[in-house]
Parts: C-alpha cells; structure tokens; sequence
C-alpha cells in the first residue's frame, strides 16, 4: 500500500499527531496535551480526522504506552494513561468513529518499526530497538517483520538482574537499575545535586563520582541488552531515549558488554536512534507490512 497513514502517539502528558508518507516522511503534525479528565478518547479520533483532512488516507495506526492485545485489538493494561479509557482504546471503537482502518501498536514497537525501516536500523534485516529513558522498553524486528505474539512483548526492563535483590524488595530489574530514574537515584544518594544534561556534562568532564553513578546504570541497561542479544540474535541494536541518547558516554559501554558477554556469533552494530521523538509516529508508515498486514 502506497497511501498516507495517520500516525497517532500518545502518551500520559501529550499526544502528537501527524500525516506520514509512505516513505516515512511527515506531512504534517499536531500535538497536543493528553486531556486525561475527558470521559473518552475522543481526542484521538478528533485527531486522526483532522490529521487525514482531505487526504484520502483511509488508514491510522495508533502507539500506546502499555500492552496490547493483538488477537482482539485492543490495549489490555497501561498505567499512564486514564483507566476509564482503556475499554475504547480498541480497534473497532475507533475505527467505527474515526471512519478510518484503526490498528494499535504498544509504542516501542511502533518505534522499532520506525527505526529499523526509515532509521539508524535501515540496511539491517534483524534489528532490535530499546529506549533508555525514565523507564526502558524494547521493540524487536526480525526478517524485517516484528516479533510479536497475541500481547505486546520486548519489556526488558522489567526482565530481572539480581534474584538475592529480588527476594529483599531491592531494585532488581533492567529499569530499577539501569534507567533514568535509577541514576536520579543514585546520583540523589551520592549527594549529587545535578540531573540529566547536567549530571551527562559531568561525565563528560571526568567527574568521578557522576561517573560511577552513570556507569553503573548503563552498565545495568547493557547487561539486559546482552541478554536481548541471546535471544534474538540481532544485527543492529538501536538505542534511543533521554538517556539513551548520549551516545558517546553510552554506546561503548554497551559495545563492551555484548563484545565480552554476547553470543559471539556475529558483528552487532550498536547505534544511536536517527529520528528521534518521531521514530513511533514514522514507524505507522510501515506498520502494516512489518505485522504482514500490507494488503
């Protein structure tokens, strides 16, 4: 299919709208704030029939921050987003108001698709996108079609590090250790006042104590990656993200993991995300042929 696609990304604080080409280009955008006291989603299909206008574009694609069922089309769990919405956030609602041909996506999936087609991922068949940001998440592309099964997969960050601080209600998982929030509280123990760009500049400037809190969270996020690698076996790694984006002071460290830990059975090119905030809305240009749905 050569037509347009309605590329709907919302999140718990905004939601971004746009036209995309099916070369991935964007033709135009919207975004606005989620409106999270609304009875219904109504924004959205308010948004998709601005987006399409006059376009003739007769399909949309949705990306959710949470999971998604595939089998009945719709999102099934999602703690950032009004849970009175949740019963609508399907297909078929949508569709039937929007007069648009509706499929939801979690948005890392959305996004790997994004990045592996039109991104950092394009010339690779096997790819694996993950986002390093608050929390961590992941989106995996194989032969050029997503891995996915009835649900939404790909949440390494919540894949389990440590079992001995598992059982003592310890931070324990890829994301309690290895996000943003986990160096925001690390760097709040070490006395460290700085966050974000500043806390990264202060690496960047051989602090040591900035650097031992960093290093220890990317550390924590390659090894999920590392263990992502065992089991898919990709070509490409993506990393995106607030964090994630810093990509001199986070990339070698993850080259490093998989190169000492990885499978070994191949070169895995790890590289920084190329469309940044866009990669879900892009990636709905070739949703539908990376769920062998382009008919």
């Amino acid at each position: 299919m050569s037509e347009a696609t309605v590329a709907i990304d919302l999140g718990g604080t905004h939601v971004r709208a746009a036209l995309v080409a099916a070369d991935g280009s964007v033709l135009e955008r919207v975004r606005q704030s989620t409106p999270s006291d609304a009875p219904t989603p109504k924004i959205l299909v308010d948004l998709m029939q601005q987006v399409a206008g006059e376009s003739g574009c007769r399909r949309a694609v949705i990306g959710l921050p949470g999971v998604v069922d595939h089998e009945s089309e719709k999102l099934v769990k999602a703690p950032n987003l009004p849970q009175r919405w949740i019963p609508m956030l399907t297909d078929a609602w949508l569709t039937e108001r929007s007069g648009l041909s509706v499929s939801l996506a979690n948005d890392a999936d959305l996004a790997a698709v994004g990045e592996s087609t039109f991104g950092a991922g394009r010339g690779f068949r096997d790819v694996v996108y993950v986002t390093i940001s608050t929390g961590i998440g992941a989106g995996v592309v194989l032969g050029d079609q997503l891995m996915r099964g009835r649900y939404s997969g790909g949440e390494i960050g919540h894949t389990v590090l440590s079992r001995t601080a598992l059982a003592a209600g310890e931070p324990a998982t890829v994301e309690d250790l290895g996000s943003g929030t986990s160096i925001a509280r690390r760097a709040d123990a070490a006395g460290i006042t700085a966050g974000g760009a500043e806390l990264a500049e202060l690496v960047r400037s051989g602090d040591a104590a900035a650097t031992e809190v960093w290093n220890k969270a990317i550390e924590a996020a390659a090894v999920g990656i590392t263990n992502l690698c065992w089991i898919v076996s990709p070509q490409a790694i993506v990393i995106g993200g607030g964090v994630g984006m810093n990509g001199d002071i986070v990339l070698p460290i993850i080259d490093r993991t998989i190169e000492s830990h990885g499978p070994g059975i191949g070169p895995v090119a790890v590289l920084n995300a190329a469309l940044g905030d866009d990669a879900a809305l892009v990636g709905a240009a070739a949703w539908w042929r990376a769920i062998g749905r382009d008919d």
